[in-house]
């Protein structure tokens, strides 16, 4: 361990730059990596193919399940589609919707049909209530189990619609705490379905079944997937339709589906930790059934080897820390005592030797070390020999090199102030031509908007003429329609003189009813007196008693259909009367807007008049700026020219100024160079 110590001793050497901790580091590090990645390699492997068994399992089971309940799901589809195309419901389908039969008919055949609807619905205990709901409130609805939903509650609800544009496929709808009224005291899981006759295949109800929420539960109440592990039913918009707890039902989830997920398990973070995803879409509709698995309950066990490979690493340590010790009593040790003796050499020592006496490479290192400092010795006794006669011959040149400097700096300083005018003069024609040419491109912008100028003006003045003719067309329909209005209007009053005449001859048939009736019950009365002899005769008078009622039925609803007629017939005639005053208020404002687009067109052409003459003027400034632009270059380039020779004879003296100076600077580096060769040289003992 004094070995280690001195190896590793701060205060003479950097313990991150030592050859032995380097060893001991790389051997460390190098025991670590192999346990490490061989109990990691395991770990992980086993954790991978425990994950893909469960995965594997899981999906199976979910898979089992799902066509269990697409079983279950089937059966309420099949019933479904014998309400709909069961006979008596589709033969008493016309007598409620059209409702031409006696009122007694509608109420039997509407009666028939719940009772169809309760005769299949009671087949299975799982459905709660079941309502064929009228696409309009002309007719009433049908249902079974006390649960009625009528048009009015359903028009605006989303599955309605969603029914309708299903064209008779089925469709699934999610969970409903308190059902699809809102009334119910459980859960239920709707399926809606358009109902349409079979006869002229015309829309008529839409069929709504609720399903009882809790079997669905019971189905899937022995399915688990693992300890912590969740069941939930999600639709097609990634909302819950069942999970053990009411509530998160109709919530968003949120797992995050993969778009390759088809019926494939996979892995996420969900509810800050990982989770094993498996689920299995339905086949009847777009709905998964999900298992959710916690991965740490799937690979607890895995974890043993997880520490089984901690523990190796900890003797992996130990086990280097004893092969670090003997690398540095080897290694580390012999190459500190060679690196001291280097360290003495460094200092000027050259009489230094090394006593390590081995056969390996460290004793070739210390025999090579020996030898070198031998040829060291000899090199600095001849450079001190050398560096003797490179300083008398650096003064001399030193002293040449100074002279010729100060000639050249003056014949440097003439050339500058020269160089310097030229550069001043072609600066400035330079300038004046720039100027120049800006005027000119902003001449030829102003050329360019005017053009613009001229033909967007061109456009207004025609567009101007065609708005006039426009407004011209306009105000000959705008006055026919005016006639067509008043001829309306005189037209609805002759159809309002029309339905009273109507009215006057209901008035009259109404009176004839009466009579008609009057005499009927007197042929009773006569027919009563007379006896045996008189039944026939009181057949008769029953016949056109009833008669008379059906025509005074049909009296009474031509009479409201009149009185229907002459209301509509009013409002239409108060509507022409408001209306006239406004087509007038219109064919005044179209002729004061014609108005208007004649006076806009002569002011455009007065306008493009004015613009032409502004083209022309600036046409003769643009002749004038082009001939002070080829002036001005003209100028640009002889101070150039005359810029650039100053500049090159200024470059030349400068180039000699340069050199003259770097013979000087190089003649004192050579004697600076001389003085510290010599005191370098003066540091080494050479003598033993």
């Amino acid at each position: 361990m004094k070995g280690i110590y001195n190896l590793l001793d701060t205060n003479k050497i950097n313990v991150f730059k030592s050859v032995g901790a380097k060893l001991v580091l790389l051997i460390l590090i190098s025991i670590l990596v192999c346990v490490l990645v061989v109990g990691l390699t395991s770990y992980s492997t086993s954790k991978t193919i425990i994950e893909n068994k469960a995965a594997d399992f899981s999906q199976q089971t979910i898979a089992e399940a799902v066509s269990k309940m697409d079983i279950l799901f089937q059966s309420f589809e099949d019933l479904s589609m014998q309400v709909i195309f069961d006979p008596e419901i589709q033969n008493n389908i016309p007598i409620v919707k059209k409702q031409n039969d006696s009122l007694f008919n509608v109420y039997e055949a509407s009666k028939r049909m719940e009772s169809k609807l309760m005769t299949l619905m009671v087949s299975s205990k799982a459905i709660l209530s079941a309502n064929l709901i009228p696409l309009d409130e002309s007719y009433k609805g049908l249902n079974y189990g006390g649960v009625k939903i009528d048009y009015s509650s359903a028009k605006d609800k989303e599955w309605y619609q969603d029914a309708i544009n299903s064209d008779g496929r089925s469709v699934w709808l999610p969970t409903q705490l308190n059902g699809y009224s809102g009334t119910l005291n459980e859960p239920v899981i709707g399926l809606s379905r358009l109902v349409k006759s079979t006869i002229n295949n015309e829309k008529v109800f839409v069929l709504l079944i609720e399903i009882r929420y809790k079997d669905l539960a019971e189905k899937l109440a022995g399915l688990a997937l693992g300890e912590d592990s969740r069941i939930e039913v999600l639709d097609e918009k990634n909302r819950v339709v069942f999970s053990k707890g009411l509530e998160s039902i109709g919530q968003t989830s949120l797992i995050q589906f993969p778009e390759d997920s088809d019926n494939k398990a996979f892995r996420t973070a969900l509810g800050g930790r990982d989770v094993l995803i498996v689920h299995q879409v339905f086949n009847l509709m777009n709905w998964k059934l999900v298992g959710e698995i916690p991965v740490s309950e799937l690979v607890k066990d895995a974890k043993k080897i997880r520490d089984l490979t901690w523990a190796f690493i900890g003797i992996g340590i130990l086990l280097s820390i004893g092969i670090g010790y003997l690398v540095i009593r080897l290694i580390a040790l012999p190459l500190k005592q060679i690196r001291n003796l280097m360290v003495d050499g460094e200092k000027g020592n050259l009489t230094v030797r090394s006593s390590i006496k081995r056969q390996d490479e460290i004793g070739q290192l210390a025999n090579s070390f020996n030898q070198m400092m031998e040829k060291i010795t000899s090199l600095v006794n001849q450079t001190n020999e050398s560096a003797q006669q490179v300083l008398q011959t650096a003064g001399e040149l030193t002293e040449a090199s100074r002279k010729t400097s100060v000639s050249a700096r003056e014949i440097s300083i003439a050339t500058e102030e020269i160089a310097t005018g030229a550069s001043s003069l072609a600066m400035e024609a330079e300038r004046g031509a720039d100027l120049t040419s800006g005027i000119g491109t902003q001449m030829k912008q102003v050329i360019e908007a005017n053009h613009q100028m001229v033909g967007a003006a061109g456009e207004v003045e025609n567009a101007s003429k065609q708005g006039a003719e426009y407004m011209s067309a306009l105000i000959q329909k705008t006055g026919l329609a005016e006639q067509i209005t008043r001829s309306i209007t005189e037209k609805v009053d002759r159809l309002k003189d029309s339905t009273h005449s109507i009215r006057q001859i209901l008035e009259v048939l109404n009176s004839l009813t009466k009579q008609t009736n009057i005499l009927s019950l007197n042929a009773t009365i006569e027919a009563a007196r007379a006896g045996a002899a008189g039944k026939g005769f009181m057949v008769v008078a029953d016949e056109i008693r009833k008669l008379a009622d059906e025509s005074r039925q049909s009296i009474d609803v031509v009479g409201e259909v009149t009185e229907t007629i002459q209301f509509e017939i009013d409002e239409t005639v108060q509507v022409l009367i408001e209306a006239f005053p406004v087509f007038q208020e219109q064919i005044a404002s179209v002729k004061e807007a014609n108005q208007l687009f004649y006076s806009v067109q002569g002011q455009m052409s007065q306008f493009v008049e004015r613009l032409d003459s502004a083209t022309h003027s600036i046409q003769q400034l643009d002749r004038s700026q082009s001939v002070l632009s080829e002036a001005m270059e003209n100028v640009s380039g002889v101070a150039e020219e005359s810029s650039a020779t100053s500049e090159e004879v200024a470059s030349l003296s400068n180039e000699q100024l340069s050199i003259s100076e770097g013979l000087v600077n190089l003649s004192s580096k050579l004697e600076a160079v001389s003085n510290e060769l010599k005191s370098s040289l003066s540091r080494f003992n050479t003598k033993s």
